[in-house]
């Protein structure tokens, strides 16, 4: 009972943050039950003046604090939970903070490094950038008496610890959801935050985004056209990564793109390609390819930073990618619905052929445009809009794909308005196919299958074994039936009523909080 009452106190300070900022004026009340209408107009009462324009969620999760502010960049990944609209409000949220202080960022890495700060670089500049996470410093090392510059990225001191509390914030309010939305139990709001919360434990430990590195620099070590920086193992730490310094060309730095003359279609392909490759070979992708994660450098190439944020394809999702994409080219609808059917995305009561219909809804009027006014993105975003209307499970990494997707098409289309997506995607997807799904592929693939009956058959004695005691606690079930001792049906007692009480108490709260904001309000 005390954690709930801890948490609604945080949640009703939250609460309290986004009705001033205004967040609230933005929702329709039509959509919102009764009790739900009456808050909202309360929830006006306390809003500052001015909040009427301007990016209000984007100010009121800064306000937050770093994990909101996180979530809200999370989020903006999930439109199917937060809906297209607000994810679009929150793409434009920026995870920019002030820094801290220079000599804490000093501290912490001689601390987790063990050594003095002088002993591990030769020069350690100010920081020149800063977000919820961590920040970056300038700096250079000897190797071979030559000074050559790293990038030093160093945690924020005790952000574990906010964003641990934070989010156990978060996992309440998916919990209560879930126990009484079923439209909550759709989108799987746990998973949600569950998802979110490994990927920030994962951006907490810097080892994690080095390892990320490396697996990508040896997926893209032989390609012509893309690399990332190098790491610095001896200097990198769960509190610190140093790694090569990047003196190319930021791509959102436009006047120098220009100066240097640079060929901004070719540009254009360089990144719709690299992304593709990366998702359909590799099944490994870059989740957050803005234009200022983005460089080109002296000879040419793409250079990626900040893998933060990165996102994994299975092969059945690759195949599930490649096989939609060459469907709409074609034309091939029912393949298109097939393809869903068999990966299991859409549940079997439904109908191939209705899915189809929808699917065709989609594909027909590309057929109808020029090549740069179709959209890659859009499609797949249309797409996964339908899917909800046939159940389909919420699919993280697919959302993910799809966001990240709309941001590098948005990126190359920035370069060359008259991109011909299809065009520039076709040999990587084509490749990709043929090495998959054609006569070689079917003979990999079946040899792996042929390896996975192996293991299953090496495993059937254990099998039979559990499936024995299973059905011998079955049959005793069956004769005696299920006993529960009076001290479990006593403890059943209990909670149902602490959780009675704690409801009971957590509703006085948001009365008595709301009625403070009205007198307060009064008394302006």
């Amino acid at each position: 009972m005390i954690s709930a009452i801890t948490h609604m106190t945080r949640l009703i300070r939250a609460a309290f943050v986004f009705a001033r900022e205004g967040v609230f004026g933005s929702v329709d009340p039509s959509l919102v039950p009764p009790p739900g209408q009456l808050a909202l107009k309360l929830a006006r009462l306390v809003e500052r003046r001015g909040t009427k324009h301007g990016p209000r969620i984007a100010r009121a999760l800064t306000r937050m604090g770093p994990a909101y502010l996180k979530l809200g960049q999370f989020l903006a990944t999930r439109p199917d939970v937060v809906g297209v609209i607000m994810a679009r409000d929150l793409e434009s949220l920026q995870d920019r903070l002030p820094p801290f202080p220079q000599d804490e960022a000093e501290a912490a890495i001689a601390t987790s490094l063990e050594r003095p700060l002088k002993d591990i670089f030769a020069s350690f500049g100010p920081p020149v950038a800063a977000a919820s996470i961590a920040q970056v410093h300038r700096g250079e090392v000897l190797r071979d008496g030559i000074r050559k510059s790293v990038a030093v990225k160093v945690l924020r001191p005790n952000v574990a610890a906010r964003f641990r509390r934070d989010l156990s914030d978060f996992f309440f309010v998916a919990h209560k959801a879930e126990a009484y939305s079923a439209e909550a139990r759709r989108l799987r709001l746990i998973e949600v935050i569950n998802t979110m919360s490994r990927s920030v434990a994962m951006e907490m430990d810097l080892r994690l985004e080095a390892a990320a590195l490396s697996e990508m620099a040896e997926n893209t070590r032989d390609d012509p056209d893309f690399r990332v920086p190098t790491v610095d193992w001896d200097r990198t730490t769960h509190n610190v990564l140093t790694m090569e310094w990047i003196d190319g060309i930021a791509l959102n730095d436009h006047k120098r793109l220009a100066e240097s003359q640079v060929d901004l279609p070719d540009l254009g392909r360089k990144i719709i390609q690299s992304f593709l490759r990366h998702a359909l070979r590799d099944g490994f992708f870059h989740a957050d390819m803005h234009p200022g994660n983005l460089f080109l450098d002296d000879a040419g190439r793409l250079v990626a930073v900040d893998f933060g944020i990165m996102g994994r394809l299975g092969m059945k999702e690759r195949r599930f990618l490649a096989e939609i994409l060459l469907g709409f080219i074609t034309r091939d609808y029912r393949r298109v619905a097939e393809v869903h059917f068999e990966a299991g995305y859409v549940p079997a009561h439904h109908s191939v052929e209705n899915f189809a219909q929808a699917i065709r809804a989609i594909g027909e009027p590309i057929h109808n445009r020029t090549a740069e006014e179709i959209s890659m993105a859009r499609l797949l975003t249309l797409l996964l809009e339908v899917t909800g209307l046939f159940d389909m499970t919420t699919r993280p990494e697919l959302i993910l794909l799809q966001k990240t997707m709309v941001v590098v098409e948005g990126v190359a289309r920035g370069f060359d308005p008259k991109l011909d997506i299809w065009k520039i995607a076709d040999p990587v997807v084509r490749e990709w196919i043929e090495r998959n799904l054609g006569p070689i592929g079917r003979v990999q693939g079946a040899l792996a299958g042929t390896g996975d009956i192996a293991r299953v058959l090496m495993r059937l004695p254990e099998i039979a074994e559990r499936s024995v005691k299973v059905l011998e606690q079955l049959e005793t079930m069956t004769r005696e039936g299920i006993r529960l001792s009076p001290e479990s049906i006593a403890a059943m007692g209990r909670s149902e009523g602490r959780k009675n009480r704690w409801r009971t108490v957590a509703m006085w709260i948001i009365a008595a909080t709301f009625i403070g904001i009205l007198i307060a309000v009064r008394n302006l």
